[in-house]
């Protein structure tokens, strides 16, 4: 089927419906948490007083990225609930726009292998139908624009990663910190990177970051106990399987939850299983995270999505429903917070145990997974 000059393949119209079937239902009970978004917009502009540089200092509250704010303004000359509308539809809309990067991902990283299309075109069908939900809830339910933006520019990076375009990697890891501090954990995806381009993007991900996050600091030195804004620790947390049952944030969790995705991140590159790094990051957010909103569940559906995409190549991404299934279906269908704790610290650590540990079969020809083209140019799914 064709758009105009555009292929449109029959998964992508698939996937379209079932994002649309999903928004209808959580549009009910929309657009949550938009209000801060709105709010912080107004303060970084100066039309609310205590804002400006001093937003951060001011208003610890709004854990939320510069780059958010700036996107959220976007919305801000529509009449307020119709604003809330088209950012629902614009955030829906890039979730996906995500699915078809992810696929065209797959399809140049396993590029010369004897990759079938169709076969991966059905994986990203049904990978796509457990990520919908979850990124309908962070994106319409809740309207977190922030982390939205952290996932899709992290989605570019890996994009821009397999495509070897190292510069363009490092501005997208930038952009996704920029829009949410916790995306800091996706930074081992540079790792992947040969080591002179590594380099360049490293410093230019610095740069990048330095620009967006000092002015404020250094403006007003109060921005540094923004970084310290403790949340409760809710009763299905992991934490409380840890004997961690302080009722606020403890003041090491947050440093430890970026500490160990970067480090679990790290040790999958060097296993040769960088794909894993968006997955295990969003793992370590989730089991040290004294909160259990569901909307943080997107994040691990990315990660999956991701590896069963391009890190794996069987038919059935069950790693993406399992996610699906014990983290969303657990929150709705299991009254026991304790036990609901303890499945998402199972389902944390088992899966990064077998995403780093599980014996993979290396493709015929082998995925270059990284850098420019080594093989000859052939047909890719690029309409994936």
């Amino acid at each position: 089927m064709r758009i105009g000059r555009y292929p449109v393949r029959w998964h992508i119209v698939l996937l379209t419906l079932w994002t649309a079937a999903w928004f209808i239902v959580a549009e009910r009970h929309a657009a949550i948490s938009w209000h801060y978004l709105r709010t912080g917009e107004q303060l970084l502009f100066n039309q609310t007083s205590g804002g400006g540089l001093a937003l951060y200092a001011n208003h610890p509250e709004l854990q939320i990225g510069p780059v958010s704010f700036l996107v959220a303004g976007l919305f801000a000359p529509f009449r307020p609930d119709i604003g809330e509308k088209l950012a629902d539809a614009f955030m829906s809309g890039l979730g996906l726009y995500m699915l078809v990067l992810v696929g065209r991902a797959a399809a140049d990283h396993y590029l010369g292998t004897g990759l079938n299309h169709r076969r991966l075109q059905q994986r990203v069908l049904v990978a796509g139908a457990a990520f919908i939900p979850m990124w309908v809830e962070v994106s319409v339910r809740f309207a977190h624009l922030d982390d939205v933006l952290a996932l899709f520019f992290t989605t570019l990076a890996v994009r821009a990663l397999v495509r070897g375009k190292a510069t363009a990697v490092g501005v997208f890891l930038a952009l996704a910190i920029d829009s949410k501090p916790w995306a800091v954990g996706f930074l081992p995806l540079l790792l992947a990177l040969p080591r002179p381009a590594r380099l360049r993007a490293a410093a230019g991900t610095c740069g990048l970051v330095a620009v967006a996050w000092l002015p404020f600091y250094l403006t007003h030195l109060e921005t540094l106990h923004a970084a310290r804004f403790a949340i409760p620790n809710q009763r299905a947390s992991s934490l409380r399987w840890f004997g961690v049952n302080d009722p606020a944030t403890p003041w090491w969790d947050r440093p430890a939850q970026m500490a160990l995705g970067m480090v679990l991140g790290a040790l999958a590159v060097r296993r040769g299983r960088w794909p894993a790094v968006v997955f295990l990051a969003a793992d370590a957010r989730i089991l040290l995270d004294p909160s259990v909103y569901t909307y943080y569940n997107a994040s691990v559906l990315l990660g999956t999505l991701i590896w069963d995409s391009i890190g794996q190549r069987r038919l059935v991404p069950w790693v993406s429903w399992i996610a699906l299934i014990a983290l969303y279906g657990g929150a709705l269908l299991i009254p026991s917070d304790s036990t609901r704790g303890l499945i998402r610290l199972a389902f944390c650590v088992g899966s990064a145990a077998y995403v780093l540990f599980w014996p993979q079969r290396a493709p015929r020809g082998g995925a270059r997974g990284r850098g420019r083209r080594s093989v000859p140019a052939q047909p890719s799914l690029e309409s994936l």
